[in-house]
């Protein structure tokens, strides 16, 4: 499912600071951050095998994209992959605002999306969902600020998006003017396995047990599909000089990972 929180032009040090943990089945192929695309423009981000998209990925022209599925009972098994919703964007020339208005036009070709846009050089940063159904894709200017995404639409006050904001806030707080160490927000916010109280869960019309379990910020459900849950978590940020740190933990054959690649902005 996934959960994303942010801070967008708000901090001394980070213009761009985000924290992204994925769900997923664990035993889906998937490749660990690295450089890869076809063409002139590489993508910085995981890749999902067996889509061939990403969830989040970045380039060295400034582009960055990621994105977050909308929980909700029935799916369209024959629907477009979301994951190319990111690579489409990342290796085009269109702006921000532009290609959310193309995804807009084909957006009920996908199952329930919420996809955030920026050009990190030109400080835009645009968020689309094709999402309530039945009513035309939503597109909404980002404005400076910290936001979360979770499965709902953009800051939507979810338990567990509150959680997560609030501790968020209070970190940049304590350490406003200095480097934020990835794998320390990591461990103070990202692992949080706590869930919501039942009575304060959303109404998706999803099983209540499952969205019990996903109400956490770091997720794990063992289901008769396998174990299901947080398989990686990113750092993503950019300083002032154009350095970008791409810092990833994830799980692989069972075992947890992590490495940071960098590059600056061109």
């Amino acid at each position: 499912m996934c959960i994303a929180a942010w801070i967008w032009q708000a901090h001394p040090v980070y213009p761009f600071l985000l924290l992204f943990n994925r769900d997923e089945f664990h035993d889906r192929p998937t490749k660990p951050a690295d450089w890869w695309g076809e063409g002139a423009v590489k993508i910085l981000g995981g890749r999902d095998v067996v889509g061939g998209g990403t969830w989040l990925g970045c380039t060295k022209e400034g582009k960055l994209a990621f994105l977050t599925n909308v929980l909700e009972p029935e799916v369209d098994p024959i629907a477009r992959t979301r994951g190319d919703l990111p690579v489409r964007f990342l290796q085009g020339k269109k702006s921000p605002l532009d290609y959310a208005k193309e995804v807009a036009k084909e957006a009920k070709e996908y199952n329930g999306f919420n996809l955030i846009l920026a050009d990190l050089c030109k400080r835009e940063m645009v968020y689309v969902s094709n999402r309530p159904k039945g009513r035309p894709a939503a597109i909404q200017i980002v404005p400076p600020g910290l936001h979360v995404l979770t499965n709902a639409t953009l800051d939507s006050p979810w338990q567990k998006a509150i959680r997560l904001g609030t501790s968020f806030k209070e970190l940049l707080l304590i350490d406003d003017d200095k480097d934020m160490l990835a794998k320390n927000l990591v461990e103070k916010l990202m692992t949080d396995r706590s869930k919501a109280d039942i009575d304060m869960l959303p109404n998706t019309g999803c099983d209540i047990d499952y969205e019990l379990n996903l109400s956490a910020i770091f997720v794990e459900i063992k289901t008769k599909q396998g174990i299901y849950g947080t398989r990686s978590t990113a750092v993503l940020s950019m300083k002032e000089n154009g350095v970008v740190s791409f810092y990833e933990k994830f799980i692989e054959a069972g075992i947890w990972k992590e490495h940071t690649l960098e590059y600056c902005i061109e």
